[in-house]
């Protein structure tokens, strides 16, 4: 009777009061809960409240409240990682109030265990908050809340997916120097939990580290847990590089058990590289004569940290020098060895005494047969004219044959005119 009496009162204020009601909140993950052993992400957890107000009162002796029952306030979230792989590297967050009807979206940081195994997992979602239970009204101006606080835990299930994880078991390699080429070898093992179909096997670079694969491929197949593999690499080494290890990264591309493409996390190893290849000239300083032809003789020196094959010397002769025969073998040449070159060289008569420093170069070709060509190197030659040799001048020597055909002319003429 009082409610129909407050309903009937004409031209009275109306208040609303909500009898009953309360939050009731559940807890959903946005986008996909499936992750692989391993991973890091960002986890974005959306709570909603689903709850009703079921009974409104409405009468002009009514004060309406501030709140209503249903509405969750001073929302606080916690995700919780125990017992499972997952570890959460987030605090628990503040996410105000929560209206009937309503949701809020929390994220938190996640890392899935490298050895987790393959499953479902519940992670709990810790969910703190207050209502309004009751307004008591005392008279027509006070109106008393009563709050309650409530902790809830809310499941949210996620699952780790099986992959494939690389382990590197031995690493081997095969000339590997500064400026060249060289050999990787490595055994590799499947310490996941899926069967890798199609499995290729790859090496890439390291951010800027100046081992380059040139061959980077190996195909594997069937890449079963547990099973190990052997494969072979072919990588280059910049000339920038020193004699020092450096990182180079492996992973597997392989068809998953949905038979999806992916790519396992890498694993980083290290190769070291030897000294470059190099030479030196180790001959004395050579002398030459100007207007004659000589044997320049060069011994060169391996001074690099690995074996050439096929070397062949070469000098650039330029003016006063010229040569017919500017290349000379000089086989292989192991660190440390040296070889002596021999070249044919003609000396312009009209040189300047002095020294010259003749441009030379070594090809030759490494370990795995590529043809190279060393740095340039002075070969020093001091050009000196002999004594006497102006009487072995060939110029010198066809005026004096003048001379003396001339003088010959002169006195068989001279003794014809007498007879």
């Amino acid at each position: 009777m009082l409610l129909l009496a407050l309903l009937a009162a004409p031209g009275a204020a109306q208040g609303t009061k909500y009898l009953y009601g309360s939050p009731d909140l559940s807890a959903t993950i946005s986008g996909t809960n499936e992750f692989a052993p391993g991973a890091e992400t960002n986890l974005a957890v959306i709570i909603s409240n689903s709850g009703l107000n079921t009974h409104k009162i409405v009468g002009s002796t009514l004060i309406t409240p501030d709140d209503q029952p249903n509405t969750a306030k001073l929302v606080t979230v916690a995700l919780k990682g125990t017992d499972t792989p997952f570890t959460v590297k987030t605090d628990p967050q503040f996410l105000s109030d929560i209206m009937g009807g309503a949701a809020a979206t929390a994220t938190f940081e996640v890392k899935v265990a490298d050895s987790a195994e393959p499953g479902t997992y519940v992670l709990p979602l810790e969910v703190t908050y207050t209502y309004l239970a009751d307004a008591e009204e005392y008279g027509s101006d006070l109106l008393r809340y009563n709050y309650q606080k409530k902790t809830e835990t809310l499941p949210l299930t996620v699952r780790v997916t099986p992959d494939l994880q690389v382990e590197v078991l031995d690493v081997r390699s095969e000339s590997l120097n500064v400026g060249t080429e060289g050999y990787v070898y490595l055994t590799l093992k499947n310490i996941g939990h899926d069967t890798a179909n199609n499995a290729i096997a790859k090496v890439t670079r390291n951010g800027a580290s100046p081992l380059i694969p040139t061959d980077g491929s190996a195909y594997v197949g069937t890449f079963e847990p547990g099973e190990t593999v052997d494969v072979k690499f072919k990588v280059s080494v910049a000339d920038t590089a020193e004699p020092k290890s450096y990182p180079l990264d492996v992973a597997v591309t392989y068809e998953d058990y949905e038979g999806t493409s992916v790519t396992s996390r890498s694993a980083t190893i290290g190769l070291p590289v030897g000294g470059k290849i190099a030479f030196e000239v180790v001959s004395p300083e050579s002398t030459l004569y100007l207007g004659q032809k000589s044997i320049l003789e060069v011994v060169y020196k391996n001074v690099g940290a690995a074996t050439v094959y096929n070397a062949q010397a070469r000098i650039s002769a330029v003016d006063p020098f010229t040569s017919s025969d500017d290349t000379a073998f000089l086989g292989d040449l192991a660190p440390g060895q040296t070889a002596t070159a021999r070249f044919e060289v003609n000396v312009d008569g009209d040189g300047t005494e002095k020294k010259y420093g003749i441009d030379s170069e070594i090809r030759y070709r490494d370990d795995l047969d590529n043809s190279k060509i060393s740095d340039t190197m002075k070969v020093t030659v001091a050009l000196e004219r002999r004594e006497g040799a102006i009487f072995t001048n060939p110029v010198f020597l066809v005026a004096v044959l003048a001379v003396i055909a001339g003088a010959g002319y002169y006195i068989f003429v001279y003794r014809k005119k007498q007879r």
